[in-house]
């Protein structure tokens, strides 16, 4: 790096406009206007984006020291995250259905487009990781390149200031003589907690300077929050999922790559019956229209824990862990989980038993029960007679060309074709057989699918919550608001009082809060030879 030596003897880094040691003003040499306000930012030291601009590195560092930049990146990025609110994220739509599908059939061709651009999964999605990511990228370097020349400028702030430095600051005066009571000003100043420096009758008092530093600790705070956000996204570190478990049933728990399992004993629902003696809930129950309004539901589970290798095809070998009743607000905790009752469903449809008929006879030639969630592709009756499903929609509609078609996997409406095989047809006669219809597509069947009965389950809804990240969130968080209340309840002021010839020259400079420091510096020269400082800037 090139120097630029000022007359005082310092030597500055190349693109310095104020010297670091007196201020004079080594950078305007070549303007016709010097009689101007100074430009204070950053004490007019050299920034790196402005000093070098010719290699790959310095026009990366440069574009994202850039504020303008930032703001744009702030920009797109709050704009990605309202367009993910259009339609509804993947981990809201029904978990039966493909995501592809889903979006194409309730929003069409916008559906589409969304999904395709990654906005279904937004917060996962690489691009607005990329965005994320720059925005710290941009934090990082625009401090940088601001705080360290910054701290070096003050750090290296000498006492006596070059006259020019003095006379084009904001608050200014001269006084023609060349004394005064400097042990006065020196009290003055340090009973308002100015630390108090002199060389050879010069002063320079200087407090607050550690609000300078406010912003650099927000986009420290900013940094530590984006890289918690930032760390959901790796495995083990954030879960947030919705667990389905039918009463009987174990399922293995969500972002516990296997290890856990949980088994649904048996869930409860307790409602408010309408009562005269009752008279607190009679509103709500009136409200409500059926009579009753849900006291409490809660699940009792059995939380397992697999102990033996995951081998795909094997069933796990689980070990009881512990039981647990799960109420709203009132979770299952265990190895950072959280099992949170959330939802229900009753009477879910769970098998359904039909009979082959002979529709003449009316005889029965057996039963089979299909299991709505995992149905046989074939069952066997014996003596030459079977049945075989040969299409299973659980959630059956026509679509808009007509043709069977079904909206999830869930079986809340299940129709069937079955193909029954009898000695007496051994080609097999086919039959559509839904909820309350059925339809004979090959013409009048000797055989029939009759309908016999159904059984039903209960489910509980249960959210898997786990976050690591919470606590550096809440560090980021904190440590922004530190930042906040220091650059905004303090204030950076400094006074210098030197002699110069036969004058005293005063001037003060602050980063805000201009009238507190003017009424300050006239408090401190008030009733002394010096005069009081004026506003340079309400001239102009």
């Amino acid at each position: 790096m090139n120097k630029v030596n000022c007359e005082c003897g310092h030597a500055n880094p190349e693109g310095t406009i104020l010297c670091e040691s007196c201020g004079n003003p080594i950078g305007d040499k070549d303007r016709k206007d010097t009689q101007q306000l100074l430009d204070m930012k950053y004490e007019g030291s050299a920034r790196r984006s402005q000093t070098y601009k010719k290699t790959i590195v310095d026009k990366i560092w440069n574009f994202f020291s850039s504020v303008k930049v930032g703001v744009w990146l702030i920009f797109l990025t709050l704009l990605a995250s309202a367009l993910g609110t259009v339609f509804p994220q993947e981990m809201y739509i029904p978990p039966t259905v493909t995501a592809s599908q889903f979006y194409k059939d309730e929003y069409g061709f916008l559906g589409q487009i969304y999904y395709e651009l990654g906005f279904h999964n937004l917060y996962g999605s690489w691009w607005y990781m990329i965005l994320v990511a720059s925005i710290g990228i941009s934090l990082v370097i625009a401090s940088l390149d601001r705080f360290v020349p910054l701290h070096r400028s003050l750090k290296k702030q000498g006492v006596t200031r070059h006259h020019t430095f003095m006379k084009r600051q904001r608050l200014f005066s001269l006084t023609k003589t060349n004394e005064y009571d400097i042990e006065l000003i020196k009290k003055r100043l340090t009973s308002r907690r100015y630390n108090v420096r002199e060389e050879n009758g010069n002063l320079l008092a200087e407090k607050g300077r550690f609000s300078r530093w406010g912003p650099y600790v927000n986009h420290c705070g900013l940094i530590i929050f984006l890289i918690g956000a930032m760390l959901r996204f790796v495995p083990g570190m954030y879960v947030d999922e919705v667990l389905w478990v039918r009463e009987g049933e174990t399922e293995v728990i969500p972002g516990t790559e296997g290890r856990y399992y949980l088994e649904n004993k048996e869930f409860i629902m307790e409602v408010y019956e309408k009562d005269k003696e009752n008279e607190v809930f009679e509103e709500a129950i009136t409200r409500v229209g059926d009579g009753s309004v849900v006291k409490n539901f809660q699940s009792n589970v059995v939380l397992y824990e697999r102990k033996d290798e995951i081998i795909h095809g094997i069933e796990p070998e689980l070990t009881e862990i512990k039981e647990s009743e799960i109420r709203v607000n009132e979770p299952l905790k265990f190895d950072s989980f959280s099992l949170y009752q959330v939802d229900y469903k009753l009477n879910e449809l769970n098998k359904m038993t039909f009979s082959l008929i002979d529709k003449d006879t009316e005889k029965s030639y057996g039963k089979i029960v299909v299991d709505l969630l995992n149905p046989k592709k074939e069952y066997d009756l014996g003596d030459g007679y079977k049945v075989e499903v040969s299409t299973y929609l659980p959630d059956f509609y026509f679509d808009d060309e007509g043709v069977p078609a079904t909206k999830t996997r869930i079986p809340d409406n299940p129709a069937f074709v079955f193909k029954m095989y009898t000695p007496e047809t051994p080609e097999g006669e086919s039959s559509f057989v839904a909820i309350q219809q059925t339809i004979e597509p090959s013409g009048e069947n000797k055989y029939k699918m009759k309908f016999e009965g159904i059984e039903t389950k209960d489910l509980t809804a249960l959210t898997v919550r786990k976050d690591l990240t919470l606590w550096i969130l809440g560090v980021g968080g904190a440590i922004f608001m530190i930042g906040v209340i220091q650059g905004m309840y303090w204030n950076h002021r400094r006074i210098w009082i030197r002699r110069h010839e036969d004058v005293v020259l005063i001037a003060g400079h602050t980063n805000k809060n201009w009238y507190g420091l003017s009424q300050e510096m006239k408090l401190v020269v008030e009733d002394t030879e010096l005069t009081i400082p004026t506003d340079q800037k309400e001239k102009e």
